[in-house]
């Protein structure tokens, strides 16, 4: 079916309303790739198998016809207890779903209304039914996020049946394109790629510019370490990503779109292939889109795994088939962009903020978040906390709420140390900064960015100079080489980090750290390279000591560094069985049988085999 005008889609609206309506069981499994890693696909074919001879089979204990609907979802959030699975329209969440349990969800909450208290998740040991009741959930305000987990991420209908397209609907036959850009102007929103460069402002650039060929560009390339947000809603809610860039390139007069997807998420990849088919086969992409005579045609690029082209005109440059480099700018995206053309370029996050923006208008979107950070950011959280996932909340929310209340806190009780945000290039944030708006410009005076959104949490088990020779030997590997000051800078860097991770630090190298970090700020080419020292600019602001007791007292207290650690034998606990010596792979240990042994450090090469092969907890670690 084509849908050729505003009523055509009001009409398939309806149609698609009621067939999940007419579902007298929906079973949603949660695949994003958190939970298919976790083996939900096999819990999806598994459900599809066990209901397959139920669909319009009558059941005596219901005296009803079941008719039951089983749909992939994007992330529920909750990544860490996946396989998830929702059941509708109980609305019961279901956490570490096995094969086994299959059957009896089936038997029991599919066909006859009821729960399983044991595959709820427990928060003080009260059983959460609803999702609404698990805190990590809960305390959340989703726009970006509030079709992943709810809807068939694969079912371009479902996404109608939501409200979907909507705002395209809104902004071609209620407003002009200036009012479009506008609105968005109005809403104050601002990049959520990193930079956080005001959406409307560089929406009015493009617009204004005379050309006859322009770009509306989605950047996917979230290459981050712990980050997977953008990959989360591209995988969830792929349709809301693409109703956002066919109102921008109504806004600013563009007939072609590209998404950029980094070749690590196959899935997303996947999932966006096949919205833009759905959509193309609807007619809501293409030539004359609504019968309102706008032309808007999506394509996607896959990138190579280079970090750097996160970085707007190396992306570029990777789209046009060159070296995905960064260029010298002045001139920037919006005047020369793709193919040296005026380009709207924004992330996955921003565009899916769009269409809510249009249909609820400024003025609704700025009661969310903060004056000069309005709306939500998404986050994802890992690290040393109870509860990882996918979280959404107001810009301005601080970290303690975060970790504490939606999180749940540091893992098995262990004291909190630091959280680095921002990725490889943003930086740290510790204790005294807990109760801190996190918003764009309140964490810039920290020496950090809120960049995509990663949250990385660290414990007091977490040794602060490995963490920033980590980000900086990533950095390093990532740096394109095209200018000086990254590509050398960066090297010197991490050669000065390894230096005293080592052991073989001097005092004098955290000047050098400091004088080169402030070199690659000032010198580097674009953004990444201006960006990629501070996490140890950071480190050093908050942990100057850790770095002082590396190399003053060949010290790591966190036990991470191999050259430090020191293994030593308690000999009132060591049984003298010699387990231990038969292990050591350059025969450092030496002792009588059943008497105590002892490790020759002069001989031990800290590869920790002795104490995983004791038995007695005889060895530890000074």
């Amino acid at each position: 079916m084509s849908i050729t005008s505003k009523e055509d889609l009001l009409k398939k609206q309806t149609e698609a309303q009621e067939k999940i309506e007419s579902y007298t069981c929906r079973i949603l499994v949660c695949c994003g790739t958190g939970c298919v890693a976790s083996g939900s696909m096999k819990i999806y074919e598994e459900m599809k198998r066990l209901c397959a001879d139920l669909d319009g089979v009558e059941v005596v204990a219901q005296k009803d016809v079941p008719h039951i609907g089983i749909a992939k979802t994007g992330c529920q959030g909750l990544c860490e207890l996946g396989p998830l699975v929702r059941i509708e329209p109980q609305h019961l969440q279901y956490v570490h779903v096995q094969i086994e349990d299959c059957k009896e969800i089936v038997e029991k909450t599919v066909l006859r209304g009821e729960p399983i208290e044991r595959l709820f998740y427990k928060h003080d040991e009260k059983p959460c039914e609803h999702p609404e009741d698990i805190p990590f959930l809960n305390q959340q305000t989703r726009i970006v996020l509030e079709h992943c987990g709810n809807i068939d991420a694969e079912s371009i209908d479902e996404y109608i049946a939501a409200g979907g397209f909507q705002g395209v609907v809104k902004a071609f036959f209620e407003m002009t394109p200036e009012e479009v850009v506008e609105e968005i102007t109005k809403s104050g929103i601002r990049g959520r790629g990193g930079a956080g460069f005001p959406m409307g402002k560089k929406w009015s650039q493009v617009a204004r510019i005379q050309s006859d060929v322009k770009y509306v560009v989605c950047n996917g390339d979230e290459g981050d370490p712990g980050a997977f947000m953008d990959g989360s809603v591209m995988e969830g809610d792929p349709y809301k990503l693409m109703e956002g860039m066919i109102i921008a390139a109504y806004a600013v007069g563009a007939k072609d779109g590209y998404i950029y997807v980094r070749a690590e998420y196959p899935l997303s990849v996947a999932r966006l292939k096949l919205a833009i088919s759905q959509a193309e086969a609807y007619g809501l992409l293409g030539d004359n889109i609504l019968g309102s005579g706008i032309d808007f045609h999506l394509h996607i690029n896959r990138g190579a795994g280079a970090f750097v082209c996160g970085e707007g005109s190396a992306l570029t440059a990777s789209i046009e088939g060159k070296r995905g480099m960064p260029r010298v700018k002045p001139p920037r995206t919006v005047e020369k962009g793709l193919w040296e053309k005026p380009t709207v370029l924004n992330n996955v996050e921003t565009y899916a903020n769009v269409a809510r923006i249009i249909l609820d208008g400024a003025d609704w979107y700025r009661t969310i978040g903060t004056e000069g950070s309005t709306g939500t950011k998404t986050f994802s959280l890992t690290g040393a906390i109870e509860n990882t996932g996918l979280i959404e909340v107001p810009m301005g929310t601080t970290l303690r709420h975060i970790i504490y209340d939606i999180g749940g806190g540091i893992k098995k009780g262990a004291a909190f140390k630091a959280v680095q945000i921002g990725g490889p290039s943003g930086g740290c944030l510790v204790e005294k900064h807990l109760d801190e708006p996190l918003d764009f410009d309140s964490v810039k005076k920290f020496n950090a960015i809120i960049g995509s959104g990663g949250l990385v949490v660290m414990d007091e088990n977490t040794c602060m100079v490995d963490v920033a020779k980590f980000f900086m030997g990533f950095t390093q590997r990532e740096s394109c080489g095209k200018c000086g000051p990254c590509r050398i800078g960066t090297k010197r860097m991490l050669e000065l980090l390894q230096k005293i991770t080592e052991g073989k630090g001097e005092m004098a190298d955290i000047d050098k750290l400091e004088e080169t970090a402030k070199f690659i700020q000032s010198r580097s080419l674009c953004g990444l390279g201006k960006s990629a020292p501070l996490p140890v600019i950071s480190t050093l602001q908050n942990f100057r000591h850790e770095y002082e007791e590396h190399i003053l007292e060949n010290k790591c207290r966190a036990h991470v560094c191999e050259a430090m650690k020191i293994y030593s034998i308690d000999p009132d606990k060591c049984k003298g069985c010699t387990k231990c010596a038969r292990n050591c792979p350059v025969s450092a240990i030496t002792g009588n049988k059943k008497e105590p042994h002892e490790i020759d450090q002069t001989k031990c090469i800290k590869c920790g085999t002795c104490m995983d092969n004791c038995s007695f907890g005889a060895i530890t670690i000074k």
